[in-house]
């Protein structure tokens, strides 16, 4: 009975997920049949008591609530922070805005109270007062258009949209954060 059971696993370990989010889609791993000769003859040298003892495996019942409970937080994330990201995606690429342009001030509304405001250098970036948001080229790398404070006294620094949301993850998110920041962020720890 024991061979049985751990020979359904070793089945199941021959599909590899091809992961694509909800719904992914799975295709087969092909192995050799002496693979699997050899493979079998491990897991039936192994008894099913030492199996449970040394490596707890979850049910499918609790491993599955676990990975619905993350999905559906991941969804959450994902719903709450996608209006400004796609806001502030839109400034950047389109030709809405021209280099050097100040924002409008709705959209500088959105970005200072939904991005800047997360910034975890805040002070530094207003300094001595907020006059605009406008979007120039990045003066070391001229391929990439970003969001500039231009400051009271009229100079102007750059800031990390990105850092911004990812601050607004860690502070709204606790529990979901770190690990949401490595899945969907390119350069996701501080």
């Amino acid at each position: 009975m024991a061979a049985c059971v751990l020979h359904s696993r070793i089945q199941g370990l021959n599909y590899r997920g091809i992961t694509d989010g909800i719904g992914a889609k799975h295709r087969p791993v092909r192995r050799s049949k002496a693979y699997l000769g050899q493979a079998e003859e491990k897991v039936s040298s192994v008894s099913l008591g030492s199996l449970r003892a040394n490596s707890p495996i979850p049910s499918p019942r609790e491993a599955g609530w676990d990975y619905r409970k993350r999905k559906n937080k991941e969804a959450e994330i994902l719903w709450d922070i996608e209006p400004i990201l796609l806001l502030t995606k839109h400034i950047l690429q389109s030709p809405r805005y021209m280099d050097g342009e100040r924002l409008t001030v709705g959209d500088e509304k959105a970005v200072v109270d939904k991005l800047l405001a997360y910034h975890p250098r805040f002070q530094d970036k207003v300094g001595c007062g907020l006059q605009s948001i406008m979007v120039d080229r990045h003066p070391q790398f001229q391929n990439s258009r970003c969001l500039f404070v231009v400051r009271t006294d009229g100079g102007w620094i750059d800031f990390s949209y990105q850092k911004c949301l990812r601050e607004y993850i860690r502070d709204k998110y606790p529990a979901h954060a770190e690990r949401f920041i490595r899945e969907h962020f390119k350069r996701g720890s501080r």
